[in-house]
């Protein structure tokens, strides 16, 4: 250590500390205690102020979203600190694309001085040492990488083996009292797993089993295990996709069932799924819940009602309605009415899925009733809005371009007929000359001739076709074509799209229309 600081007073410090657990295995020099006591001997000996310590104990330098990190950043932003001191680069990351960014751009751009003690790194002078803390950062990445290889086979040689190695394990089971890496079965919860196949296997759907679980307000898998409810109109309730799942998962017929998911690489933290012939299943590695006659017969339950749902109905108002009160879409049932006819209904989708939950209303329509009065308003906003005498003079010059439209296009096969000729005399011409009856002179000058003359007539038709590119209407009189687009735009479901955002129906049946214009939106009332 040889650093030296001239003007010490100038700086208020931050010390920062990180340790990982991989760092624990290395040695007692990587602890807490030890990156403490080096820094605050450094201090000390160089007389300066130091404004907090920033610790972050158990946190992998490949993962800068760290609590006393940013506790460390949002100092220097409220201008706090401007030095940083590490005992190494490593305590500081080990990811080299972050380091880079800390050591080459933020720490410069916030007038930052960033120290680290053992590389001789002082970013408030120039030395040798500054000019390959690049290289530095590469090395602690790639140890980074290695650990994480060897993590990762250790990880999978467990799964290979039978071992839980997971958070949580399923609803239904829970890690043993005294053995690691090993599930027992969780009693009170096993209950309702066995009573959930044998519903399914009694016929029941996944719906109708979640139905039964919500009315008797039995807590799902999330709520029993205590972890954080997710937000919205389903938190803390069964769902047929929860009930799907269950009823596929093997683990419950005593196989170990891990690798679903893996980590894309050791510097993020998001997971993509696995297919299922990539994931990791051993059999027999624990007391299982269901006899695997009823796992079979439950799964191919499962698997003959999952063409069921391909059905789908098509409507104006698709994708654009939902429910006042819960904002949940609205989806469409095919039922039967008092006449023996099947109509389309309109139905909360939230309603649909948690009936006896009391979470939401029904608000069943007819899908006809609610879309002619959807259009019927539209049409009466547009009304409104637009002046068909003014739209008059549009659709005149409409016509006079249609004219002009037809004459061009008259003129393009016109043109296109003289190429074709053309085209075929060159054939002739080129059989002639291969059986000797036109002389190699003649046939150049002609071939050239011709050559050019449909080149010019190829660039004609190119214009031609440039002004063929938009379609216009070919309607014969400007006020029907006025008239038309007023009565028939609303039906359009390109044209409702992009004029309405939303159309929302409360319990009482009542619509509210939101316009993606705003100037509809006066007009609309």
């Amino acid at each position: 250590m040889y650093l030296e600081i001239s003007n010490p007073m100038e700086y208020h410090a931050a010390l920062y500390i990180r340790l990982s657990k991989e760092d624990e295995t290395i040695g007692p020099s990587q602890s807490v205690t030890n990156q403490r006591s080096l820094l605050e001997e450094f201090v000390q000996q160089h007389r300066l102020s130091v404004y907090d310590t920033y610790i972050d104990d158990g946190w992998s330098g490949t993962n800068f979203d760290r609590p006393s990190f940013n506790r460390m950043i949002q100092d220097i932003e409220a201008k706090k600190v401007n030095m940083v001191i590490t005992k190494d680069l490593s305590r500081l990351g080990r990811d080299y694309i972050m380091t880079g960014h800390y050591m080459e751009r933020y720490f410069p751009e916030h007038r930052v001085r960033y120290i680290s003690l053992l590389d001789g790194i002082d970013t408030g002078i120039d030395s040798t040492a500054n000019d390959i803390t690049p290289f530095r950062a590469i090395m602690n990445d790639m140890y980074a990488k290695d650990i994480s290889k060897k993590i990762k086979s250790v990880k999978r040689d467990k799964q290979r083996k039978g071992l839980f190695i997971g958070g949580k394990p399923v609803y239904g089971y829970k890690m043993h009292p005294t053995e690691k890496n090993k599930i027992v079965v969780d009693e009170p919860a096993a209950a309702i797993v066995r009573r959930i196949f044998a519903m399914a296997l009694s016929g029941q759907s996944c719906h109708s089993i979640a139905w039964q679980l919500n009315s008797e307000q039995i807590p799902p898998p999330s709520v029993y295990a205590g972890l954080p409810s997710r937000k919205g109109r389903y938190a803390g309730l069964w769902s047929s996709e929860r009930i799907s799942e269950m009823l596929l998962n093997e683990t419950y017929i005593g196989n170990m069932v891990q690798g679903r998911q893996v980590k894309i690489n050791y510097k993020s933290k998001k997971c993509l799924k696995q297919a299922p012939e990539n994931w990791v299943v051993v059999e027999n590695t624990h007391e299982p819940l269901v006899d695997r006659e009823v796992f079979r017969q439950v799964r191919l339950l499962v698997d003959s009602r999952k063409t069921t749902r391909s059905r789908t109905y098509d409507y104006l108002l698709k994708g654009i309605i939902y429910c006042h009160e819960c904002g949940a879409r609205l989806t469409v049932s095919n039922r039967k009415t008092s006449k023996g006819e099947y109509r389309l209904f309109f139905v909360c989708k939230t309603y649909q899925r948690f009936t006896k939950a009391g979470v939401c209303t029904c608000h069943v329509i007819k899908v006809d009733t609610v879309t002619d009065a959807v259009v019927s308003k539209v049409r009466e906003v547009c009304q409104s809005y637009l002046d068909a005498d003014k739209l008059l003079p549009l659709a005149e010059n409409a016509l006079k371009e249609n004219e002009k439209q037809n004459q061009t296009e008259q003129q393009f096969t016109e043109i296109q007929k003289k190429i074709d000729l053309m085209t075929a005399n060159l054939d002739r011409m080129y059989t002639d000359r291969l059986e000797g009856l036109l002389p190699e002179a003649d046939f150049q000058r002609i071939f050239n001739r011709i050559k050019l003359e449909r080149r010019q007539l190829e660039l004609q038709q190119e214009e031609l076709r440039s002004l063929l590119k938009t379609p216009l209407n070919n309607s014969d009189k400007a006020k029907e074509l006025v008239q038309n687009f007023l009565e028939s735009a609303c039906t359009s479901r390109e044209l409702l799209i992009n004029l309405v955002d939303r159309v929302e129906l409360d319990k009482e049946k009542h619509l509210e229309i939101h316009f993606r214009i705003p100037e509809l939106q006066h007009f609309s009332g």
